[in-house]
């Protein structure tokens, strides 16, 4: 009796994916244990198949999932044998007890949740951009997307969550309820979660999203990821939390695997807005919990409108046109000129961070990371060279413009449009011709 021989499965070999790489640095060079990796002039990895060995550590530290497995016409019919043999003579995996325990208490977990933040009854709209996303995920996991609303009345903001997408609107109303405070949201929410069991819950990742999906969390010991930019299911079932990590260099994909609900907060602006549809009707749950004012230690007394928020208070977050500037600007006064081409195109100016550490430019200008995400129609990017902690916060914009004397800057990778030249010189005689348009238009 002769045994059979074991086919090997193929490795594959790292390759760069061309037109990806966005020379963000020597990351890939770093990871790998091999020193297969070389960088050429323009900051591109260059692969040694010979001392590759496939252990995809430059696969996963690429911010911008520029490098892939290769596998020869050869390697690719071995796998598809390996995989067609797989799907015959599956493999039963054994678990322990307590993981058997997990797995069951899990499976009681199903839905995805939204939590509906607003301010008095005035609604975030970052509330229904996770709709959008909430209702892919709900699709893909084929259970119900559901809102969470809290609050002192709030019927119109169930039937906003109808028309954005949801199915369901979980409401807690009672005046103890009418101003945010985390001691009683967070009380209210957990509630709703231990009794109904979501399997995912998505919260806004602002001031007051962020403090109550910690609180929660905390409560439900569970898993939180903060700031996603991405979401998705994975094969098992899993919700797959893509976000910036160490400083925006990589981006990280975190799963919570032993604990439900799987929690997400979501920076606003990064998740399209869903289409509204005002005729989609829902089912309300009413629910309660016996509280008293008297039970809280903290009381609100009186709400004062932020006095930074005055006549030159600018949200860049939902501006449709941004002219943002960098280091490459030189100077605080040489944002007047930006501030001219914004003007004549009905936008705001931005910046990077940079631009805020050096004092030229408030904090809520900003774009980036640690700055705001945003999405308009057209992003103009003057003298930025591109760091991925400022690409991750204008990504989704429409189009891009680069103005940047630097040929090699990484904005041009990202670019819809580039401009290679002295932005001094370009701004100006941009806004000229608009201006000589305009005139133009009007005689």
């Amino acid at each position: 009796m002769t045994e059979e021989k074991k086919i090997k499965r193929p490795r594959g070999i790292a390759r760069l994916i061309p037109g990806k790489c966005i020379a963000c640095g020597d990351r890939c060079q770093g990871a790998c244990p091999k020193n297969a990796i070389e960088m050429n002039d323009k900051g591109e990895p260059i692969i040694d198949v010979q001392k590759c060995t496939s252990c995809r550590k430059c696969i996963k530290i690429c911010p911008a999932e520029a490098i892939e497995l290769y596998y020869t016409p050869e390697e690719l019919k071995i796998l598809a044998e390996l995989e067609k043999a797989k799907a015959a003579a599956p493999e039963v995996e054994e678990v322990s007890a307590e993981e058997a325990a997990t797995l069951a208490k899990i499976n009681e977990y199903k839905g995805v949740w939204v939590f509906v933040e607003h301010t008095e009854g005035v609604p975030a709209t970052v509330s229904w951009e996770l709709l959008g996303i909430g209702a892919e995920l709900a699709k893909t996991r084929g259970v119900e997307l559901c809102t969470v609303v809290i609050g002192d009345g709030m019927q119109h903001l169930c039937q906003e969550s109808f028309a954005y997408g949801a199915s369901k609107v979980y409401l807690m109303a009672d005046p103890i309820y009418h101003y945010y405070r985390t001691e009683t949201y967070y009380k209210a929410f957990c509630f709703l979660i231990e009794k109904y069991k979501p399997e995912i819950v998505l919260v806004g990742a602002t001031g007051l999203g962020r403090d109550l999906a910690g609180a929660v969390a905390t409560q439900l010991a569970t898993g939180l990821t903060a700031d996603c930019t991405g979401l998705a299911i994975d094969d098992k079932g899993f919700l797959l939390q893509t976000r910036p990590a160490f400083g925006g260099n990589i981006m990280a994909t975190i799963l919570t695997e032993r604990t439900r609900p799987q929690m997400s907060t979501v920076r606003p602006r990064v998740m399209p807005m869903p289409e509204k549809d005002d005729s989609r009707k829902g089912e309300i749950i009413r629910e309660s919990m016996p509280l008293k004012e008297e039970d809280f230690a903290v009381k609100i007394i009186e709400i004062i409108e932020d006095a930074t928020r005055g006549d030159e208070y600018v949200d860049v977050a939902a501006a449709d046109i941004i002219v943002s500037g960098g280091r490459g600007m030189q100077a605080k006064d040489n944002f007047s000129m930006l501030q001219e081409l914004a003007d004549e195109l009905g936008g705001v100016v931005g910046c990077s961070r940079a631009v805020v550490e050096a004092g030229w430019m408030p904090v809520e200008r900003q774009v980036g990371q640690t700055g705001k995400t945003v999405r308009p129609k057209i992003y103009i990017a003057c003298g930025i060279s591109g760091a991925i902690q400022h690409l991750v916060g204008l990504q989704q914009s429409d189009v891009i413009i680069a103005i940047n004397r630097d040929k090699q800057a990484p904005i041009f990778e990202v670019a819809t449009y580039g401009i290679v030249g002295d932005v001094f010189e370009l701004v100006p005689a941009i806004v000229k011709r608009i201006r000589e348009l305009r005139n133009k238009r009007a005689n």
